[in-house]
């Protein structure tokens, strides 16, 4: 058996995996082009992008917020019984809604590259 050194298997499965990256992304970018996509029809690609990642880090938040208040119970606007959950579950979305459009946790702008990317387009 030969002796396998694990930091340069790492580094191969990198390069292999970059290069595959590389060579799918330039092929989706051809496709794109191919496709006859206007600068027009790019922007409004970018733009529900934008919206759908900005969502998703929005609905990611709020689940997170919702667990957080889960164990709480109690008087007040943040405990209680009944109609009091159902109003915190409002509370933690507007909550969610406002942490993702000032920035969030910085999940919305890879997901908004992701998006852009599998669609064959810059994100410049």
């Amino acid at each position: 058996m030969s002796n396998l050194n694990l930091v340069d298997f790492s580094a191969s499965l990198n390069s292999i995996a970059k290069a595959s990256s590389t060579s799918a992304q330039s092929q989706l970018q051809a496709n794109a082009k191919a496709a006859g996509m206007s600068p027009q029809a790019v922007e409004q690609v970018k733009a529900k992008a934008k919206k759908a990642s900005e969502n998703f880090e929005s609905m990611f938040l709020s689940s997170m917020f919702q667990q957080m208040y889960a164990g709480i119970d109690g008087d007040g606007p943040f405990g209680g019984k009944g109609a009091l959950k159902i109003w915190r579950s409002f509370m933690t979305d507007q909550i969610a809604k406002s942490v993702a459009k000032t920035g969030g946790i910085g999940l919305a702008p890879q997901v908004y590259a992701a998006l852009l990317r599998h669609q064959g387009i810059s994100a410049s």
